[in-house]
């Protein structure tokens, strides 16, 4: 039987974890035999998060991490390890934010670009160079994953500074695809078109612009936070070893049509 599917006895870690995209890749990581822990920022929702996940089936831990603190990240990494027995397989940079509104950028100030690109560049950085030292210190190899958005390859108007976030995450990824490979790990970007998430709640329930989107997905429906899941599982296996720097596009053919 193929069953190279299988992650029993793996390890991840999930930023973000706790809600949207993030809680759909854990579900289903959890589901497939992996032991899991989730990243949250706030601690209320991440709790509530593990007990979903862990009602549902599974090993599933949760910290507390601010992505954009450096020390805050290399502190859940350590605390990830040992909550894993000490390794760390897959690592999934999930954890994002969106811009606040639509702003041009005569009108942007440096202090909006900068919250974007803490959490969507430097916390990516932070992730994987803790997970790299450690899969590089092991030995054995491991998957990095961090989701980007159809914003890196689409001229994202009035939000630049959300698109040149996810731009720079894709070209991480595929330097460290090239960098990293020696020492058996890959490294791979995940790109979402729209999915329902408390991130976009607002766009999708807004019937103007639903009608503007909605017929250009070919799909003809919003993505959902499970659509993700089988992603997830394949990058943290086997079947994808020969897999890395490559960008791997959800999003209904939106960016297809």
């Amino acid at each position: 039987m193929y069953q190279p599917f299988d992650l029993t006895g793996r390890t991840a870690v999930v930023t973000g974890g706790n809600g949207g995209i993030g809680l759909g890749m854990a579900r289903a990581l959890l589901a497939s035999g992996a032991q899991v822990v989730i990243w949250g920022s706030n601690a209320a929702k991440t709790e509530a998060a593990r007990a979903q996940l862990a009602a549902e089936g599974g090993k599933v831990h949760a910290l507390v991490c601010n992505v954009g603190d450096e020390a805050a990240v290399d502190k859940a990494f350590g605390e990830s390890v040992a909550l894993l027995g000490g390794r760390v397989d897959a690592c999934f940079a999930n954890a994002g934010v969106s811009s606040k509104k639509p702003t041009p950028l005569v009108e942007m100030d440096y202090e909006e670009f900068r919250r974007v690109q803490q959490i969507n560049v430097d916390g990516v950085f932070f992730t994987f160079r803790a997970a790299a030292r450690h899969m590089v210190k092991s030995g054995t190899g491991g998957s990095l994953v961090a989701t980007a958005s159809t914003a890196a390859i689409e001229g994202a108007a009035r939000n630049s500074h959300y698109g040149a976030s996810k731009g720079a995450v894709t070209s991480f990824c595929r330097a460290l695809a090239v960098e990293l490979a020696r020492h058996k790990i890959r490294v791979n970007s995940i790109l979402p078109g729209w999915i329902v998430t408390d991130m976009t709640a607002r766009a999708t329930a807004d019937e103007k612009f639903t009608a503007n989107v909605m017929p250009r997905i070919p799909a003809r429906r919003w993505g959902a936070i499970d659509d993700f899941g089988g992603a997830a599982v394949w990058l943290a296996s086997d079947a994808s070893s020969y897999y890395t720097g490559e960008q791997l596009i959800i999003d209904g053919g939106y960016t297809k049509f």
